[in-house]
């Protein structure tokens, strides 16, 4: 997997939302953003996080959509769904609108110079060994495009937005996810 001039990582399926815009031209891309969400709350497959991220959600569809509607526009740039299919949204060197109010290492504003990959999932489930997989090649490819991004400088969006976000949940298994990225950059 690699990431083109373009910004598009390969074997991704291209789904490009309308809700991103370019990134100020002072901030280097330096940060992993990890999410994790579910349409409706607790719910996997279906349409619902594709007409998020694509602005179409139908907040009559379900009750709950009325309340993702109201948060206003939202992008990310990666999606890994449950079965492990890879969705990209924005261009990695474009700024999609994931993190919202958030801080990092005293810098604000982190859409401004973060990649945000959401998992498809919750705070109180487990996630599929797949997306662990396919988390870590996408974090291979972005590290490898992007110099100043380190395996330091991965986080959740709870990290970000601490007291608003709770994501990726204590289900989240970080040390997993940090071993098969340090095992990949060892061989």
């Amino acid at each position: 997997m690699r990431v083109d001039a373009a910004g598009w990582l390969s074997g991704a399926v291209q789904r490009p939302s309308p809700w991103c815009d370019d990134r100020p031209a002072d901030a280097p891309i330096d940060l992993l953003v990890i999410h994790n969400i579910s349409l409706p709350p607790g719910e996997f497959g279906g349409q619902w996080i594709d007409d998020l991220f694509l602005g179409r959600l139908d907040p009559a569809a379900h009750p709950y959509f009325v309340v993702a509607a109201a948060a206003g526009p939202v992008s990310t740039h990666l999606l890994v769904r449950r079965d492990g299919q890879l969705v990209q949204y924005v261009p990695c060197g474009r700024r999609a609108w994931h993190a919202g109010r958030s801080s990092y290492d005293g810098r604000e504003r982190c859409n401004d110079f973060s990649i945000g990959i959401e998992l498809e999932g919750t705070d109180d489930l487990p996630f599929e060994p797949i997306q662990y997989r396919v988390l870590t090649n996408c974090t291979l490819a972005i590290l490898g495009c992007y110099p100043a991004m380190t395996p330091a400088r991965i986080t959740g969006h709870s990290d970000i937005a601490p007291g608003r976000k709770t994501d990726p949940g204590p289900c989240f298994d970080w040390g997993l996810y940090r071993g098969m990225i340090l095992d990949s950059l060892v061989v």
